[in-house]
């Protein structure tokens, strides 16, 4: 910024604009008259879990076709020509209270539109805080979590999930613990044709082998010391016209498994105590942390259950692997978690970039358990002094380790992580080059070269 002139006037650089821009609490959209995204500020990536470069130069529609927000304000703007107002909701949690402006020509046409967002839960704040009134909001407990992704692995995981779930074949999810296998099976469960019947849940490695057999099949009146009087209804007679969710398999009884195996086969099962046969309309989602081969090889799980619950298998890949989805998850738990507890905290972007760099043993679960620790602990900002030292010494093992050896290296690895960026979002080397500002050929031979496994599983 230059010093004032003789009137008094401070003449402002484009690039003292933009940072000014860039700290504003408000995201701020620029769309020209095509609903081309000309300008947004960094706020968009705590509303939506993406950067600017991921969004300037997109046409609006794209990214609402993709349920980054819902509704849209820009078909109304665009229509009236005049200023318009709108509650808007994002897809990791954020709820927006949303202004469109037109910027109109001589001709009375649309020149351009900016669109500026505030989150709802910044506006309570301010206003309670103006009138003294105590901030209340709601949390409902336990209701339909979903999948939150930039990940081009769950985009086609879910595209799968969208063609088996309308049948009703058996499905073995399996992945580390903590990477969303619960989530999937709800999901799956969500779009099927059961959707209007019951979701049952059971994790076979947290009830008791002597009670598991009750909790699953149920069992007739006196059938067993202590048992109730009427009998029990077992959960999959209770999922009748649902699904059933049997968390943890591999933690079950080989003397269960023979029993669950006649249930996906012939539908039908004996409850325990009885002696009259129970017809069943249930699907069945397993889900596994465990390496099922080895322990069928190790006679630790039936062969013939693996085969019957494997006929649709699906592997989640753990956080690690999809690094992208560190960003939106983390904004969506924050947004959870300043819900719950009535904060409106912040994260820091150098917090953010140490996030980015851990590895996640414990996968989604453990970023959504240290998101809520943050939220608690912290002040207005969530800062580097507030992370665990498990991760910020395991962050800076990791740094040094990656630093690359020499400039060749660095040079590399920067156009390796530049190409497959940009040819996961566009998908076509015509793109990849006018992305980068390089020639087609040169993009082509690029792709070859750093995104072989992208180019393969686009083949298959």
């Amino acid at each position: 910024m230059k010093s004032p002139d003789a009137t008094g006037n401070v003449e402002m650089t484009l690039q003292t604009l933009l940072k000014i821009l860039n700290y504003s609490s408000d995201e701020i959209f620029v769309l020209d008259g095509e609903k081309r995204i000309l300008y947004v500020n960094q706020t968009c990536e705590r509303h939506y879990g993406l950067k600017p470069t991921d969004v300037i130069g997109k046409y609006n529609v794209e990214l609402f076709e993709k349920g980054y927000w819902k509704p849209s304000i820009v078909p109304e703007v665009y229509k009236r020509k005049k200023p318009c107002y709108l509650k808007q909701q994002t897809y990791i949690g954020a709820e927006l209270l949303t202004s469109a402006i037109p910027i109109l020509n001589d001709a009375g046409e649309i020149e351009l539109v900016v669109i500026t967002s505030t989150q709802s839960q910044t506006f309570k704040m301010i206003k309670a805080k103006e009138t003294g009134d105590e901030l209340k909001t709601t949390h409902v407990e336990g209701e339909t979590e979903q999948f939150i992704t930039n990940s081009g692995k769950i985009n086609r995981i879910l595209t799968f999930c969208e063609k088996v779930a309308p049948t009703d074949s058996t499905i073995l999810i399996q992945g580390e613990s903590g990477t969303g296998k619960g989530v999937l099976a709800h999901y799956i469960h969500r779009i099927s044709k059961r959707k209007s019947g019951p979701f049952l849940t059971i994790n076979c490695a947290a009830i008791p082998e002597e009670l598991l057999e009750s909790e699953l099949f149920g069992y007739s009146k006196g059938a067993f010391t202590g048992a109730s009087k009427s009998g029990k209804t077992g959960l999959l007679e209770a999922a009748n016209g649902g699904t059933v969710f049997l968390d943890e398999i591999g933690e079950m009884p080989l003397a269960l498994q023979a029993k669950l195996l006649q249930v996906i086969q012939d539908k039908q099962f004996i409850p325990v105590g009885g002696n009259e046969m129970k017809k069943v309309d249930i699907r069945i989602v397993a889900a596994t942390n465990q390496n099922l081969i080895e322990m069928v090889n190790d006679k630790r799980f039936r062969e013939d259950l693996f085969y019957r619950l494997n006929v649709i298998d699906i592997h989640l890949p753990p956080l690690r692997e999809r690094k992208e989805d560190i960003i939106p998850l983390t904004y969506n738990f924050l947004n959870k978690f300043n819900q719950k507890y009535h904060e409106n905290k912040v994260i820091s972007e150098e917090c953010l970039n140490i996030l980015i760099y851990y590895s996640w043993p414990g996968n989604v679960r453990q970023l959504e358990n240290l998101i809520e620790r943050l939220v608690v602990i912290s002040d207005s900002i969530i800062s580097v002094g507030d992370l665990p030292d498990l991760i910020t010494d395991n962050v800076k093992q990791i740094t040094q380790l990656a630093l690359p050896t020499s400039l060749d290296k660095a040079l590399d690895e920067t156009k390796r992580i530049l190409i497959r960026r940009s040819y996961e979002t566009y998908k076509s080397s015509r793109k990849v080059a006018k992305d980068l500002d390089i020639s087609q050929t040169k993009a082509s031979k690029l792709i070859r070269e750093y995104c072989e496994d992208l180019l393969n599983e686009r083949k298959s």
